[in-house]
């Protein structure tokens, strides 16, 4: 089949050339794609895992080097956690959905797992999903809200609605990865091929395109099917792609500046466009976009240790692979009248004063550093990082006025604390969903830091606060980041932005449950760390987490990790029990 080009100053026509090969033969098989027996799929799959298990030393080792992180490093533990184990459990529950899909004709949801919150809306517990899960993550769970007009009556038929279209027309999807986090892009593929039935061309980002030979190696499965390609280049090839007549839908994690100009055009013609909402580009578009992440903490009665173990989840939110991830903290939010806020400030200084430094490689770190230390006078630079990008701390920020550190994605290592004001817990907490749905922006994820027994004192008002929160993931006493990387939970903004105001986006990924009119996900983890919880009467035995960036067996940890779920098997748990224990 012979299509025309469509060229641009900026083209390269001999890698056009290729690109649009690619283009046809992803084109020639997205039908065999769409109707392909579920089974075979599964296989396909499967075979998937078994190639990222093979490439998994050699993607983490690629990845700590370009990251410039010392070999032997904890800090390698983020690149196991992120990279390759997050592909392979992501895997691992897709494989598990379509194996029910195949049995039952959807996925099948134990009628347990289902109930209503206060305000009626249908939530879904899916995590733990299995005893591995609840013995290697002991204490965390996480939920999936659905919209409001999903009842449990109905709930079956909003599940994995692609395997029940007759006659399902294939779809050719373009990719556009992110350049941080190494598993994102291959798990936003794996989202548009199950959960949406596209063939998907994966353009990388020059950032991290070093990643992009080892997922051709781990989807060769797929690659030589036809059901995938993964190209390189820059954001030439970047839009000659999104303009090309075989690009049906496109999928975007970045920034919303990259959406608009991606659906609207760039230059003053296309912010004409965009303030009318008249796309130059009609194709669907989903994204994901980041976001001005809070940390709300709540008062209650902490202790010493509490406000440690605290303050090194706070930085690891803020730290976690140099500050470069769309939900990294951003706005500490803090009450006003609790005693033991400005001990937690200190404590958070003085765990960031203590991590190392670390290379600063995602372009316009220290522009956007500089900015914020511009717009709030009073910043304070917590090292030297000489030849990089000081940690920087910005307190006292005033809860109103037009902030720049509550509009603008710091993606760095940058992090603002405010203070509101609340008699107690519950005005408090009011106070601050209020802030954050209205003042701060973005709608990808919110985190609270909040004591059991303060959580046993709201009572119902705390359920209502959840559901007050406009967020796409909501973490209670954890990160985010972990529900970023439990593929059951949901992942993308809180919906509802307008086209031409995306903020943090539209649609989900990851959702291995397929799920079709999710809201929300919340996570929840323990308050404290085994065995300090042990005293507290609290059940769960997970230690300091692995993510945690001041846990110093994480590498080691997390590769143990990854090949358990390349391989699950209960002789290898004694050992990932020790290395957890001892970080």
């Amino acid at each position: 089949m012979s299509i025309a080009i469509p060229q641009t100053a900026a083209a390269h026509p001999t890698a056009n050339d290729a690109l649009a090969r690619d283009l046809e033969v992803l084109a020639a098989h997205k039908q065999t794609w769409a109707t392909l027996p579920v089974a075979q799929k599964i296989e396909l799959l499967a075979a998937v895992k078994r190639e990222t298990a093979k490439v998994a030393e050699r993607w983490v080792a690629a990845a700590v080097a370009n990251k410039g992180i010392p070999a032997e490093s904890a800090l390698a533990g983020e690149e196991w956690s992120s990279g390759p184990w997050a592909l392979l459990y992501g895997l691992s529950q897709l494989v598990r959905t379509l194996g029910e899909i195949e049995r039952h004709g959807r996925p099948r949801i134990p009628k347990g797992a289902v109930r209503r919150a206060r305000n009626g809306q249908v939530i879904v517990d899916v995590f733990p999903s299995s005893l591995y899960d609840k013995l290697l993550l002991s204490g965390v769970s996480g939920e999936v809200w659905m919209e409001p007009d999903v009842t449990p009556e109905n709930l079956d038929d909003h599940l994995a609605s692609f395997y029940r279209t007759p006659n399902p027309v294939g779809k050719v999807a373009l990719v556009l990865g992110a350049g941080n986090i190494a598993s994102i892009a291959p798990l936003d593929v794996l989202y548009k091929l199950v959960a949406e039935g596209q063939v998907c061309m994966l353009k990388m980002n020059p950032v991290n395109e070093y990643v992009g030979p080892f997922l051709e190696e781990a989807f060769a499965p797929l690659v030589a099917a036809g059901f995938v390609r993964v190209v390189y280049g820059g954001g030439d090839v970047g839009a000659w792609l999104c303009e090309h007549p075989l690009v049906e839908e496109i999928h975007v994690t970045g920034s919303a500046r990259t959406h608009d100009a991606i659906v609207f055009g760039s230059g003053p013609a296309g912010e004409a466009r965009r303030k009318k909402d008249e796309p130059k580009n009609r194709r669907r578009v989903t994204s994901e976009l980041g976001n001005v992440s809070p940390i709300v903490v709540v008062p209650g009665p902490w202790t010493a240790a509490d406000v440690q173990f605290q303050s090194e989840q706070i930085a690891t939110m803020k730290m976690h692979n140099a500050g470069f991830n769309c939900i990294a903290g951003q706005v500490l939010v803090l009450p006003a009248a609790w005693n033991q806020s400005q001990p937690l400030v200190d404590a958070v200084k003085a765990t960031l004063r203590a991590l190392p430094n670390r290379l600063a490689y995602y372009p316009g770190a220290a522009e956007r550093q500089k900015s914020a230390h511009a717009a709030h006078p009073n910043a304070e630079l917590l090292d030297e990082a000489a030849g990089g990008v000081p940690r920087t701390l910005i307190s006292g920020v005033p809860s109103q006025g037009d902030q720049h550190c509550f509009r603008e994605e710091a993606f760095g290592g940058v992090l603002s604390e405010t203070r509101l004001p609340g008699e107690d817990a519950r005005s408090f907490l009011e106070n601050a969903v209020a802030f954050c749905n209205d003042r701060l922006w973005g709608t990808l994820g919110a985190n609270l830091l909040i004591h059991p027994a303060t959580i046993k004192e709201l009572g119902d008002a705390f359920d209502d606060a959840l559901a007050e929160l406009r967020y796409g993931c909501i973490a209670i006493n954890t990160w985010t980041g972990v529900g970023f990387l439990l593929a059951q939970t949901t992942w993308g903004a809180f919906p509802g932005h307008a086209r031409n105001d995306i903020q943090s986006g539209d649609g989900v990924v990851h959702n291995s449950r397929l799920f079709d009119r999710p809201q929300k996900s919340v996570i929840r983890a323990p308050f404290y760390p085994f065995p300090r919880g042990v005293a507290h009467g609290q059940a769960a035995i997970l230690p300091k987490p692995p993510w945690f960036i001041t846990n110093k067996r994480a590498h080691e940890t997390t590769r143990k990790l990854t090949f358990f779920e390349a391989a699950p098997s209960p002789l290898k748990l004694p050992s990932i029990f020790m290395s957890a224990l001892l970080g």
